[in-house]
């Protein structure tokens, strides 16, 4: 079996695979964790070790471990609880690994592994294809891949959660909410006033990318848009996104794994 982590900044997500290789891989199981710079490589490894456990699921017959990760400062905790719970040595995505993706930025080393990862799983599954991929975790990010892996750019913006902390912590009387869809956009009070903002905010933005990069980058013709990361979901039905894909960020690591095995 394969453990896949992709590290952010406020969670660990993580899954399981099955060895073979495969273009569709099936991931035995989903979990998430928050993270912390201070979390230690017994903390990280017995919960990854009792975890499995309690999924039914055995750590011995763990045979490779794949990591992306945008926290430099839990890489060290994070080898170390591979190496010392598993007796596994990791493989770390990042852009100086074997990839199908031609990085074309001002400075390719800045590329996050996140967005490699999605980058790599979605030219696998969608080979020849112009591509838009839209990441919606603790940042919301957006990358335009053409159909020859040319990973042109993107955008990045706070994400529905950091907006509303951002509310929350700078004003006086405004409360925490659910993130959640309101019915209205005009709404009538203060709790569905912040919802519809959070919500029709980030829509409209998402939209307003979709736009341009279909001018900018695909010279007018319109990309596969997939959606994926921890708030995609919140969208669906939206019709912003062809395709929802909320493990791609896994599958990409997983692809990266085996191209470098």
């Amino acid at each position: 079996m394969i453990l896949l982590l992709d590290v952010g900044n406020s969670q660990i997500f993580g899954g399981v695979t099955s060895v073979e290789r495969t273009r569709d891989p099936k991931l035995e199981f989903h979990f998430r964790m928050s993270s912390r710079s201070t979390m230690s490589s017994d903390e990280m490894g017995l919960f990854f070790r009792d975890l499995l456990r309690e999924s039914g699921l055995d750590p011995r017959k763990i045979t490779k471990i794949g990591i992306s990760s945008v926290v430099p400062s839990l890489m060290h905790s994070l080898k170390g609880a591979c190496s010392k719970y598993f007796g596994i040595q990791p493989f770390c995505l990042e852009v100086g690994v074997k990839h199908p993706i031609t990085i074309r930025a001002d400075n390719p080393s800045e590329l996050g592994a996140d967005r490699l990862a999605n980058a790599i799983g979605a030219v696998t599954r969608y080979p020849d294809r112009n591509l838009m991929i839209v990441d919606l975790g603790t940042a919301t990010t957006f990358c335009a891949i053409t159909k020859a892996k040319e990973f042109v750019g993107g955008a990045i913006l706070p994400g529905v959660r950091i907006q509303m902390e951002s509310l929350e912590s700078r004003t006086a009387k405004l409360p925490t909410v659910e993130i959640a869809r309101p019915p209205f956009a005009c709404a009538k009070d203060t709790i569905t006033n912040i919802q519809s903002g959070l919500y029709f905010g980030h829509l409209g933005a998402i939209k307003e990318f979709i736009t341009r990069f279909k001018v900018e980058v695909f010279n007018g013709e319109a990309p596969l848009v997939i959606g994926t990361g921890g708030f995609a979901g919140l969208f669906k039905g939206d019709g912003v996104f062809d395709v929802e894909l909320p493990d791609l960020v896994l599958y990409g690591l997983y692809d990266g794994l085996w191209l470098n095995s």
